[in-house]
């Protein structure tokens, strides 16, 4: 049984955070569940279950692990690449009625008022992002850079450095005074391994056990207190 969330309390040691990057999936954006009904949607003809027990060690993949190993978990009779062109239809028509978690947006406009530099670190792909922030344009558009797995400078999926690396670069970032918030435990080794600290906001269900590289561990974007990190302190 999953232990219950609660804040976590920032560090008291570590350089003062100056520049922030964020996963998008589950973090900024409601999305996490057209996954689960698209994948259960395929599974469903065969028999299979898409249930928790297998979706919380996906989350964070990109496309094609996330596809080869549900393929590969669920005995599904086709490819993982078959997989993702049947899911794709699916997936287009579910990501335009995204919403945004709670926190997201307030914190994002509140780091930009404040001249912090912000960016996206997703592992999903450029046309998706797209569609996933059609209703969400104007703060979406307050990001210094957004970067997604079909990057050219990109070469490895999360929880890989790639993303976040990038995404510090193009920001003109330091990892060390770089914070990064993530939903899933291969997005926090993925801010881990580029160097950044990270703050784990998972999903009620996921075990805390499972974020040991966290810095912190908080149940929403709303709880964090950017005071306490050395960034402006929210009104």
């Amino acid at each position: 049984m999953p232990m219950p969330l609660a804040p976590s309390p920032a560090p008291q040691a570590g350089l003062p955070i100056t520049a922030v990057i964020f996963d998008m999936d589950g973090l900024l954006l409601d999305t996490e569940g057209f996954y689960t009904q698209s994948t259960q949607a395929i599974a469903g003809r065969f028999g299979k279950v898409f249930d928790w027990r297998l979706k919380q060690h996906t989350l964070g993949l990109g496309a094609l692990p996330f596809a080869t190993m549900i393929v590969q978990a669920l005995e599904l009779p086709m490819t993982p690449q078959d997989f993702l062109a049947e899911r794709e239809p699916m997936l287009e028509q579910l990501f335009v009625q995204a919403e945004a978690m709670p926190g997201a947006e307030a914190l994002v406009r509140h780091l930009a008022a404040h001249g912090v530099p912000i960016a996206v670190a997703t592992s999903s792909r450029r046309h998706y992002v797209d569609l996933k922030t059609q209703r969400h344009r104007d703060w979406f558009a307050l990001f210094d850079a957004i970067v997604t797995p079909d990057d050219p400078e990109v070469h490895a999926a999360k929880p890989a450095p790639d993303l976040y690396a990038v995404a510090a670069r193009r920001i003109g970032a330091d990892p060390a005074r770089t914070l990064a918030f993530e939903d899933s435990p291969n997005g926090v080794l993925s801010a881990v391994a580029a160097g950044l600290r990270a703050i784990a906001v998972p999903d009620p269900a996921m075990d805390r056990s499972r974020y040991t590289e966290a810095t912190a561990i908080l149940d929403g974007l709303q709880h964090f207190r950017p005071q306490d990190w050395g960034l402006p302190a929210m009104a």
